[in-house]
């Protein structure tokens, strides 16, 4: 390519008139040897720092201190010789600037007029003062770009609907003080559950996402494949054997925060990839299990403020009973009619079809029990209440109840309706284990996509003796969405997305 023929300038495809006028004000930030977008700028406090030292500032007073700071331009007033703009940094605080002729002089007073848009990321040094009407404000004495935004940003009504706050959340998180809390309010989230499990002496660990054999859940996996050993492998879809491996290993209360993914459905309580939490802790039961989700989820709502959370069918009331109730004496209830593990497979579809429930004749006994009551009853339980005594097929990984050999012990937690988080008296016996994972791999050979597979190095390792031990499975998005009443994909920073039509 030669002088007389450039290279063409590299554009995006979507260039509106104010990407156009926007990219010519940076061409003229070049042209007047100004960096548009500098490495670094000499910046001395935040904005939330100067909000701090000067809370109460009386109106017309100025302080005597120079700062240099930075933000992006969310208001900009140009008028005759004196200019405002409000300044914002990432936690939403904002500071106003304000440029005058006398402080700034004819020729910058006039750059900024033609050259800084909203969006810009602008550095301004002056002093700090409170205008006549008392906004703590810079009156600045010189400015300097940060970084020119090529494209405007959205209005709040008009250009960000909700797939566009979801698809471009950066956007959102600029535009929006509720995306941003979000952010923040699942942080504290998450640090309060390992805080919780920290005080009880659990460790956290890393436990691998990519997996030779999946399993811990009965979910359809990711398949994927590793080039190095020419080997087919899944994306985990549960933490579960590797964390029961270390237990076995001797790190007797274990724990995982940590991104599963599975190949199924999309709706406003689904992603097929989420956050979960696991832990185990040696010597506990299923009922061991249930104190520590009570503590976890009792000591979430004090960092969020309060134990009644307000919904659309009602106020949920933490500080109340958490409830016990077996699935079939539930479902028993719920239906007007005795159902046990005994009742045939013909009248539990009856019972569906009778309550609106879409049934399938190729289900088993077990799996029409367990989808009966997640349609019928499940919804119904607005408190906190542990569901128990599943039949066996509802986890393959639990160990058979204690006292009936037709259960196991494991619960579901349900709050608002929805299932938030599950545990487990665990399955430690190797043999009953890989009689319940052969079954499993029957199924998956029978084409259910969701069936386990026979993971023979997790069942080598309950053969060297694993304790007796609980554990917990609770989803975090899940977890946020209880005390947000928000939908998993404003929970999740950045969720899943068809691709954008061309």
């Amino acid at each position: 390519m030669t002088a007389q023929n450039p290279a063409p300038e590299a554009r995006p495809a979507d260039t509106s008139e104010q990407m156009h006028i926007r990219r010519d004000k940076r061409e003229k930030l070049l042209a007047n040897g100004e960096a548009p977008y500098p490495v670094k700028l000499p910046r001395t406090h935040s904005l939330a720092e100067v909000r701090a030292t000067y809370p109460e500032l009386e109106p017309d007073t100025a302080t005597g201190e120079t700062v240099g700071v930075a933000g992006r331009v969310v208001f900009i007033r140009n008028t005759g010789k004196l200019c405002f703009a409000t300044l914002q940094e990432g936690d939403g605080t904002r500071l106003q600037a304000m440029l005058s002729l006398a402080n700034v002089g004819e020729q910058r007073l006039a750059d900024w007029k033609a050259l800084v848009d909203l969006g810009d990321h602008v550095f301004v040094r002056g002093e700090v003062i409170s205008s006549r009407r008392g906004e703590l404000s810079v009156m600045v004495e010189s400015w300097q770009m940060a970084s020119k935004a090529l494209r405007p940003l959205p209005t709040l009504h008009a250009g960000l609907n909700e797939e566009t706050r979801v698809r471009q959340r950066y956007v959102d998180l600029l535009v929006r003080e509720e995306a941003r809390q979000m952010v923040y309010t699942r942080s504290k989230i998450t640090k309060s559950v390992r805080d919780t499990l920290d005080s009880h002496g659990y460790v956290e660990v890393e436990t691998p996402m990519l997996n030779l054999v999946h399993g811990g859940a009965t979910a359809r996996p990711f398949a994927t494949h590793l080039n190095a050993f020419d080997q087919d492998m899944t994306l985990r879809i549960a933490t579960e054997l590797y964390l029961k491996r270390a237990v076995v290993g001797g790190i007797e209360r274990v724990y995982e925060i940590g991104r599963v993914f599975r190949n199924e459905g999309v709706d406003s309580t689904h992603s097929p990839e989420f956050t979960t939490l696991e832990c185990y802790e040696a010597y506990a039961d299923q009922f061991t299990m249930a104190e520590r989700m009570k503590e976890i989820i009792l000591n979430v709502a004090d960092v969020m403020g309060t134990r009644q959370i307000e919904t659309p069918e009602g106020t949920i009331d933490l500080d109340g009973e958490w409830k016990w109730i077996g699935v079939y004496p539930g479902l028993s209830e719920a239906v007007g009619e005795e159902v046990t593990p005994d009742t045939p497979l013909e009248r539990l579809l009856a019972i569906g079809d009778a309550h609106g429930v879409k049934t399938d004749p190729l289900w088993t006994q077990e799996k029409a029990v367990i989808e009966l009551f997640g349609e019928i009853v499940e919804p119904t339980l607005l408190n906190p209440t542990f569901v128990y005594d599943y039949p066996p097929s509802a986890q393959p990984l639990a160990r058979p109840h204690r006292e009936d050999p037709r259960l196991i012990e494991a619960w579901d937690l349900i709050i608002g309706g929805m299932e938030r988080g599950t545990a487990f008296s665990e399955l430690i016996d190797p043999v009953v284990q890989r009689e319940r994972l052969t079954e499993q791999s029957r199924l998956a050979a029978e084409g259910d996509d969701e069936a386990m597979a026979l993971d023979e190095d997790f069942l080598r390792a309950l053969e060297y003796g694993a304790p007796p031990m609980g554990g917990i499975g609770l989803g975090i998005d899940r977890l946020v969405m209880l005390f947000t009443q928000a939908g998993i994909r404003e929970t999740i920073l950045f969720p899943l997305l068809k691709p954008e039509a061309n």
